[in-house]
Parts: C-alpha cells; structure tokens; sequence
C-alpha cells in the first residue's frame, strides 16, 4: 500500500488514471487494525487498475484537516480527479471492491 503525504497526495489522487482509495488511519485505532489486512488483499487483487493508499492522520495533521477526518478508519476513493465516494469504519472486502471497481 502506498504511503501519502502532504508532499504527494494531491499528485496521486487527482492525476492518477486509476481509481484511488485512500485509507485515513491511526496506529492506536482498533478498527483501523482490522481494515489494514482487507485493503491490502484489495491492493494485491486490483494490481494496476487502482491504486490502495493511506494516510497516518497522526503524521499527516494537515491533510486529515482539509479532508474534514472526523473518525478513523475513513476511506475516500477518488476518479477522475475529485472524491467520489467515502466512509467510515470497516467493510467488508467485496463491498469495498465492489465500490472501487464502479469507477
């Protein structure tokens, strides 16, 4: 799973011609502990036709600002340049899929 920053986030969510999914976790976030294994089954089984990211929002004070985190795990997927879907907590693998293989 790739790792986003400040630095990078802009360039790999909105100039990417895949889909992205990004994962706003924390390392003392439960949920989030059991949402990092699915996302990165997700990451192996969709190869190259998204991409799987995540933020640390404990690292990345800024970015979990401007994207309004108000919970962890939050998952937003981006397309075509902007945020096209999000939630928040854990999902099932096929319904996470599911909703990336739509874009």
């Amino acid at each position: 799973m790739k790792q986003l920053t400040e630095d990078n986030f802009d360039e790999v969510t909105l100039n990417s011609d895949v889909p992205v999914l990004v994962d706003f976790w924390a390392s003392w976030c439960g949920p989030c502990k059991k949402l990092t294994p699915i996302l990165e089954d997700i990451a192996e089984e969709v190869g190259d036709t998204a991409i799987v990211a995540s933020v640390n929002v404990d690292e990345e004070r800024g970015l979990a600002a401007q994207h309004q985190i108000m919970a962890v795990p939050t998952v937003m997927i981006f397309a075509g340049g902007k945020k096209v879907e999000e939630f928040s907590g854990v999902r099932p693998a096929q319904q996470i899929l599911a909703l990336l293989e739509s874009y």
